[in-house]
Order: C-alpha cells, then sequence, then structure tokens
C-alpha cells in the first residue's frame, strides 16, 4: 500500500511541475501589436481634371440615352451636367402585345411622351481610405429642368378622349344599334405634327462606382432614382371613358347617347404632373 501511493504522489508531482513550467512557457510567448498598414489614397484632382460620358439608362420608363461633363472640384468631389431623353409612362400602363404580329397594345393609353432632362449635380467619393482604387464609391445629387414633348397614341379627330375597342354600341331605335369601328392606334412616326410641349423640373439621387485601375478611362454603374415634375401635368392616359348602359349579346357594350345620340362621356384619368422611377445607369467614356 505505501508503495502504491508513493507512486500515485510522485506522478502528481511530476504534473505539477509539467503544468507550471508549460505555463512559463506560454506567458513568455507576446503577440507583436498590430501594425496598420500605410495607404496612398489618390486624389482626384492628382488624376484627372474633366471628364465626358455616354449614359445608358434602363428604368421604368424604358431605355434612355444621354451624355455627362464631370469636373473635378475638390479632392473627392465632382460636379457633373448632365443631359439625355428618356420615354414618360404613367405608373399605370400595362402593355399587351399580338401573339401573332407582334403588335403593342396599352389599354386607355392617350399620349406618347419623351422628356429631355439637363440636370446639374453633385458627385462625392466615399469610403476612399477603405476600398482599393479599382472600385471608387460615390453619392451623387442633381437638379435641374425638363422639356417634354407628348404626341397623341391614336387619331382623335372628333375629340372624344377615348379609343374604341369596336365592341361598343349605340342604340339608333328600338331594333336597331351602331356599332364603333376600332380606332386605329399610331405608329411611333405619327402623330408629331399634333403634340405640343411641357416644361417642369427633374432631379435625382444615386450611388454608384467608377471601375477601373486607369483612372483615364470613365467606366462607371450607378443605382439610383429620378424624377420630373410638370406644374400643369401631361395626359398621358385616357382623359375620358364613356358612360355605359349596358352590356348586348354579353359581347358589345351599349353606350349612353345625347339627344343627338352622340356618346356621354365621363372623366377618367387625369394628367400627371410626378414621373418617379428607380434606374441603373451605365457610363462610359474619358478623362484628361
Amino acid at each position: 500500500m505505501t508503495l502504491k501511493y508513493g507512486r500515485y504522489l510522485i506522478a502528481c508531482l511530476l504534473s505539477s511541475i509539467l503544468f507550471l513550467a508549460t505555463d512559463q512557457l506560454y506567458a513568455q510567448v507576446q503577440e507583436p501589436e498590430v501594425m496598420p498598414t500605410p495607404r496612398n489614397v489618390t486624389s482626384l484632382q492628382d488624376a484627372y481634371s474633366s471628364g465626358f460620358g455616354i449614359n445608358i439608362d434602363m428604368n421604368n420608363f424604358g431605355f434612355g440615352l444621354g451624355g455627362e461633363f464631370r469636373r473635378v472640384i475638390a479632392p473627392q468631389a465632382e460636379g457633373y451636367l448632365k443631359f439625355g431623353i428618356t420615354g414618360l409612362r404613367d405608373a399605370s400602363e400595362q402593355t399587351f402585345t399580338d401573339f401573332f404580329f407582334g403588335q403593342q397594345i396599352v389599354p386607355n393609353k392617350f399620349r406618347r411622351a419623351f422628356a429631355f432632362p439637363v440636370l446639374l449635380g453633385f458627385r462625392q467619393r466615399i469610403f476612399p481610405d477603405l476600398i482599393q482604387e479599382n472600385y471608387r464609391f460615390f453619392v451623387s445629387a442633381a437638379a435641374g429642368g425638363v422639356a417634354a414633348f407628348s404626341y397623341p397614341y391614336y387619331d382623335d379627330p372628333q375629340g372624344f378622349g377615348y379609343r374604341f375597342i369596336g365592341n361598343e354600341l349605340i342604340q339608333i331605335n328600338a331594333d336597331e344599334f351602331q356599332q364603333f369601328s376600332p380606332t386605329p392606334i399610331n405608329d411611333i412616326f405619327q402623330g408629331w405634327s399634333d403634340g405640343s410641349w411641357h416644361f417642369g423640373g427633374a432631379g435625382e439621387l444615386k450611388i454608384g462606382v467608377d471601375i477601373g485601375s486607369n483612372m483615364a478611362r470613365l467606366n462607371s454603374v450607378e443605382f439610383g432614382y429620378y424624377f420630373y415634375y410638370f406644374p400643369d401635368g401631361i395626359q398621358i392616359m385616357s382623359p375620358n371613358q364613356p358612360s355605359v348602359l349596358g352590356t348586348l349579346q354579353g359581347r358589345f357594350v351599349v353606350l349612353e347617347t345625347d339627344q343627338n345620340n352622340n356618346p356621354i362621356f365621363e372623366d377618367f384619368f387625369s394628367a400627371q404632373k410626378f414621373f418617379g422611377t428607380p434606374l441603373i445607369r451605365f457610363t462610359f467614356g474619358w478623362f484628361w
């Protein structure tokens, strides 16, 4: 029994000595302080002074084209002047395409419209000391004016403000009805002579990145939101709709008429004053 307990004590003693020696060994190892890596942030003023780019926009109105002139105004900031052309659409528009002939029809559409904005803006580079030079992030904002040109979506010589689709009837007498023919749609090049101009304000808010280590080349991707405001509004959708008495044979709509047998119309869509859409913009160009 004595020999057994003696071996046990010796084993415990050796274990304690080994533990203390290991603890002292670890205590002597000290990690060096982390040294920050110095970064040389390139000032925009040192890389270029001016630039020009071609814009390609994708938004809820379709596609847009434009150009912009940039000018460095601070070590990490630019001013820019932008101009372009883009479509205008009402928020309620829905486009349907004919399966056989590919013709596109927008129910209740009254006028097509294009906008020509001119904006003056400011771009501020963000996180220049954290993100490598190949990706230069900016936030930007701009404001300015816009001119819009609108023209008829269909021929409306009688000024009804409504496009007949061909299932409308008016009752001539107790047994006779008159059917309206479908109103043909103008193609994109028709109706310009009946167009009109509208003027308002415009603006945009964006975040984007200039890509590439070669700062002489302008390759930019931006995400944002831009908007137009026209004080007098633009009548994009049909201003009127006919007053309906009922249906006939489940296929025709019988319209209410006045004493001269002309359809009676009611107010429908109002002129739209505010147009806004998210956007994706690609810019290609050069600096000097």
